[in-house]
């Protein structure tokens, strides 16, 4: 099996980071593959992990409570990330993710990469921004408000 740091070399998010810091990252990421209409995380679950899909395509749904569920976007581009909830401090995910196709991603435990950014704040600065600009690139005007809830859930989670 290949090391992760090959994984993530290859991923925009981590482009222009050098490589001894992507080896520090490297036991942070497991790698997992999804078969297609498999369920990667579903709505109310406890909120762990951060996603990077690194191939396939993902439905987001959302099941408001009085209704059925709308499928919210579909992602398709690798290295988009997915499973925020994990991140900005909430206990569950908001919404589900669903493999359209045959899906390949790496997870990070979010207290981890908190772990990592506290440990590494350089370099989790730079992740962060990068994980906010890419969430925010499918959120019009959303960069702002992405980070300011990474910065919230980090400081959520230095207190723990």
């Amino acid at each position: 099996m290949r090391r992760m740091i090959e994984t993530l070399n290859h991923l925009p998010l981590f482009r222009d980071i050098e490589p001894e810091r992507i080896a520090q990252l490297d036991p942070l990421f497991k790698h997992l593959t999804y078969e297609p209409n498999s369920v990667i995380f579903a709505q109310d679950q406890p909120a762990n992990y951060l996603y990077v899909l690194l191939k396939g395509t993902v439905a987001i749904t959302y099941k408001p409570y009085d209704g059925p569920s709308i499928t919210i976007t579909r992602l398709q581009n690798g290295g988009d990330v997915f499973g925020w909830s994990a991140v900005v401090g909430s206990k569950q995910y908001t919404s589900s993710s669903n493999s359209v196709a045959e899906v390949e991603v790496v997870r990070v435990l979010a207290t981890d990469l908190w772990g990592f950014v506290r440990g590494n704040p350089e370099t989790g600065s730079f992740i962060l921004d990068r994980f906010a600009s890419g969430v925010s690139s499918r959120w019009k005007d959303s960069h702002g408000q992405i980070q300011a809830m990474l910065d919230k859930g980090l400081n959520e989670a230095t207190k723990k």
